[in-house]
């Protein structure tokens, strides 16, 4: 999890973090829309959320914003933007310091009209002085973008601690209707909000699952795909499992079914985590960012770090044996080296359109020569044979042609985030280091060929190239489209 330092943040908000909207031209309100996932305002092109976590807005430190760049076919276009907060019109809540809007970020079509819609956890947001905590927001997609929200209203888990403090959306029943997974602190640890989502906030149900009685792990992170290829979302819980003298990460996955989520097989803990299919057999694979692990009989990255993939079957996991990948396999270049945080984050897609999911990691404490912490992050193929090291390609800010200068402590590599904008069949990727230039934060955009990511034509920005306010704001922390 991410602990924000609580910085004295020097700025205020920009009438922007008001307004909202910004230099954005509303699709033809009769179009209809796109369905495409990712999509807000369904004209057929993939959007980019960016979270800043920690910006001060209308005076409070810590509030937070989301910045939205939407897609075109030309890619990602700054001059199509948004900036969304609590002091935003149309956005339900008030800024208060540390609510952090926007450190937990999804996307998903909750109310089936064919836009996708942003949700929002603000699992620090106090709840009245009910000792209460944590809110789901939902910005909904439509023809001008996202420009309403609701917070989820009914039905509520009894018991709120830190309600979103993960969120994933899919269909984890079957039935077609895009349901929500949120985290809480408090029993039950997962609550899934079945869909369709109305735009009053009510869900047509909620599930509560206590993931600690049943399968002895807590849920830190979830993470949504298709393991077993039968149309329904399964669910990945990350989380914590006791054992002799402390706790060691651990992972169940939570099989989709008719009658819901039911636990499976457990697997390998990780910081991050991401389900895709890295050999094109139909099942989802899941990849996972490793790093030390106190029981040495658990797959754990080594000092570096590591992913390690457990591939997917129709039952749930294969009988094949995981393989781990680091910075010592055949083919990736560099050197595992301690504290490096190889696998701090991922992100799945077809980069070069051979069909095949590849696998972006982020390296976010990678040296870049004597520059301590720069950060990096690498693009690793998928094959037939499944996740390989071979041709795999490692970018820093010192790549030529890649914008800015590695600088200590940069953290670049801290988010990635892999999509196809502009819809030529290749995913696109963009990258971020939150702590650029001391905590103000900034994301690169790279595209792609039919050789895969280059470094070639990309190019940065940070949050007040969108509009929103200067100063320390981890813009980019949290990436999601």
């Amino acid at each position: 999890m991410h602990k924000y330092l609580r910085l004295a943040l020097a700025t205020a908000a920009t009438t922007a973090l008001t307004a909202g909207l910004l230099a954005f031209s509303a699709t033809t309100a009769s179009a209809a829309p796109s369905g495409l996932s990712g999509d807000f305002n369904g004209d057929g092109y993939r959007d980019l959320a960016i979270a800043a976590p920690i910006a001060k807005v209308a005076t409070k430190s810590g509030a937070g914003y989301v910045a939205v760049v939407y897609g075109t076919a030309s890619g990602l276009d700054t001059s199509k933007r948004q900036i969304i907060s609590q002091a935003t019109t149309g956005i339900p809540g008030t800024p208060e310091s540390y609510d952090y809007f926007g450190d937990r970020l999804t996307t998903g079509d909750l109310d089936d009209d064919g836009y996708t819609d942003l949700v929002v956890g603000v699992h620090g947001e106090q709840i009245g002085s009910t000792g209460d905590s944590g809110t789901i927001t939902v910005v909904w997609g439509g023809a001008d973008g996202l420009k309403t929200a609701t917070n989820l209203t009914s039905p509520l888990p009894e018991n709120l601690n830190e309600l979103g403090w993960s969120v994933a959306t899919g269909d984890f029943d079957g039935d077609g209707d895009t349901d929500l997974a949120a985290a809480n602190l408090a029993y039950p640890e997962l609550n899934v909000f079945k869909g369709p989502v109305s735009r009053t906030g009510a869900a047509t149900e909620l599930v509560g699952i206590d993931t600690y009685e049943q399968t002895g792990i807590n849920t830190d992170k979830i993470v949504a795909g298709d393991v077993t290829g039968d149309g329904t979302t399964d669910l990945l819980v990350m989380g914590q499992q006791e054992i002799t003298g402390g706790y060691r990460t651990r992972s169940v996955l939570y099989k989709g079914s008719a009658n819901g989520l039911t636990a499976g097989s457990k697997v390998a803990g990780g910081y991050d985590a991401v389900i895709a299919d890295v050999d094109k057999d139909g099942y989802g694979d899941i990849v996972t960012g490793n790093f030390m692990e106190k029981s040495t009989s658990e797959p754990n990255g080594g000092l570096g770090g590591a992913v390690t993939v457990t591939y997917g079957a129709s039952t749930g996991l294969s009988s094949r044996t995981p393989v781990r990948i680091n910075q010592d396999t055949t083919g990736v270049p560099g050197t595992a080296e301690k504290g490096d945080a190889f696998g701090w984050s991922l992100a799945a897609g077809d980069v070069n359109g051979d069909g095949f999911a590849d696998i972006a990691v982020g390296i976010e404490n990678e040296a870049v020569g004597s520059v301590y912490k720069a950060g990096s992050f690498a693009v690793l193929r998928g094959s037939a044979s499944g996740l390989t090291g071979s041709g795999a390609k490692v970018f820093t800010q010192n790549t030529t042609g890649v914008p800015g200068t590695a600088e200590r402590l940069d953290n670049f590599g801290r988010a990635v985030h892999l999509t196809d904008v502009d819809g030529n069949g290749r995913a696109e990727l963009v990258a971020s280091a939150a702590n650029e230039n001391t905590g103000d934060g900034a994301v690169w955009l790279f595209k792609s060929t039919t050789s895969g990511i280059t470094a070639t034509g990309s190019k940065s920005f940070n949050g007040t190239t969108l509009g929103g306010p200067s100063g320390d704001s981890y813009f980019g922390d949290v990436l999601a489209g």
